[in-house]
């Protein structure tokens, strides 16, 4: 067996060379002097050898300890390298760590897909609210009184919604701290039931009878503005998207239309909306960017082929007033409207209520059984790009992009509706024409 003073006097040598112990247990000198200490033993009719640490940062005793430690496991069937490689794996990962710890590799894994605004938005308010209380605890020591206690200092202050949020975010901690083996459980998971209910957002004013909708297009149409934004406004009650979309939509995301020939089938014209600009659009949380697809019914096919004559060689279908290198002005649709005397009564995203209610309450008055209403209600809100309540992540995916066929019936009875007595789209180029931030 080896001494403490022999280990200290093995003098490196020509070449390489080891020291028995005892039990597998053995010094591994090499020429340029570095000790080592080393064990060999047999496991699965094989020999093996692992490396305990170096010497003297690991000690004679030390390294003795380790050699019976790693001999008891042989004995219990598992093998030392595979259990030193097990312990050096979870070292390397913070799954032992803090919330706070966990939180900020959370952050950092997560903060690429979302907008810088909102990547800002949260680590400020987890540095703000939840690292002070909970930040200094491990993980698997946090339940859900602590959580609550935090969540409850925030709605105390008024922030309701922002501790609703809040309570998303520390979930999802949570959940990567489950992924990593850093927690069984997630505290933050079950407990909006005890929250204040997050108040209701004030409606943005719309039209929700036929009438009134086309009455306000009819105004709007004869109104002394760009034949661009009044195009715009058109599109956006034939399609009842986003304004934000409306503005940003290129000619490069139109299919289905051949633009030389008037008399072409035009019955797959589709409007297709990348995952990236649904993503922005959205400021989407987590990874829930998709790609939407919008049914063109011909009254929308028609007015494009007719504001193609002003901006076809723009990227843009809306280009600015001010230069065809841009995108339209986020407000010119509003300014058209509130000029014509619909502040406070209907304003651009107010399409989207049109259209919900008015084409709900239509198609309720048409089918007899429950389960037809809720397809079609499912089918108008994937129409809206809204995320279908009461199914999976899986699910929800799929059904993006699913019922085209459905859609499109929709599309092309909302558009007959709304265009009903309307002039064609070929007099909006028509008429006194004025500039207001168009």
């Amino acid at each position: 067996m080896l001494t403490v003073i022999a280990v200290k006097n093995a003098a490196p040598r020509p070449k390489d060379y080891k020291i028995a112990d005892g039990g597998g247990l053995y010094l591994y000198v090499t020429k340029n002097g570095h000790k080592s200490w080393r064990f060999k033993y047999r496991f699965g009719g094989k020999e093996r050898r692992i490396v305990f640490g170096a010497f003297p940062e690991m000690t004679l005793a030390e390294a003795r300890e380790k050699r019976d430690d790693a001999r008891r496991q042989v004995r219990d069937g598992k093998d030392p390298a595979l259990v030193t490689r097990r312990a050096k794996l979870l070292r390397s990962t913070p799954s032992a760590a803090t919330f706070e710890i966990l939180a900020r590799a959370w952050y950092n894994n997560a903060q690429d897909r979302w907008k810088p605004v909102h990547a800002n938005d949260v680590i400020t308010s987890l540095e703000r609210d939840v690292f002070p209380e909970l930040g200094a605890f491990d993980v698997a020591d946090i339940d859900e009184k602590m959580v609550l206690a935090v969540l409850d200092k925030v709605q105390a202050r008024g922030a309701v919604e922002t501790a609703h949020r809040l309570r998303q975010r520390i979930s999802a901690v949570f959940r990567y701290a489950k992924g990593l083996g850093a927690t069984s459980s997630n505290p933050a998971a079950d407990i909006t039931i005890a929250m204040k209910r997050v108040p209701k957002s004030r409606s943005r004013p719309a039209f929700v009878t036929l009438p009134e909708a086309r009455e306000m297009l009819r105004t709007v149409e004869h109104a002394g503005a760009s034949p661009i934004t009044k195009a715009a406004s058109r599109f956006l009650a034939l399609t009842a998207q986003r304004p934000g979309m409306i503005r940003r939509l290129r000619w490069s995301q139109i299919s289905g239309i051949d633009w030389q020939s008037p008399e072409s089938d035009i019955s797959q014209a589709l409007w297709t909306v990348p995952a990236e600009e649904m993503k922005q659009e959205l400021e989407l949380r987590e990874n829930e960017a998709f790609r939407h697809m919008i049914p063109l019914a011909p009254q929308a096919v028609d007015l494009l082929r007719v504001i193609r004559r002003l901006t076809g060689n723009s990227e843009y279908v809306f280009p600015s007033g001010r230069s065809m290198l841009d995108p339209m002005s986020e407000n010119a649709i509003g300014y058209l409207y509130n000029r014509e005397g619909f502040q406070q009564r209907h304003c651009p995203h107010g399409w989207r209520s049109s259209f919900s209610t008015i084409m709900n309450e239509r198609i309720g008055e048409e089918v007899r059984t429950d389960e037809t209403k809720a397809f079609n209600r499912l089918v108008i809100d994937l129409m809206l790009a809204h995320l279908p309540k009461g199914l999976s992540e899986e699910e929800r995916t799929y059904n993006r992009a699913a019922y085209m066929k459905r859609r499109r019936e929709i599309a092309e009875e909302w558009a007959e509706l709304l265009t009903d007595g309307l002039e064609p789209a070929a007099s909006l180029l028509l008429g006194p024409r004025r500039r207001y931030r168009d």
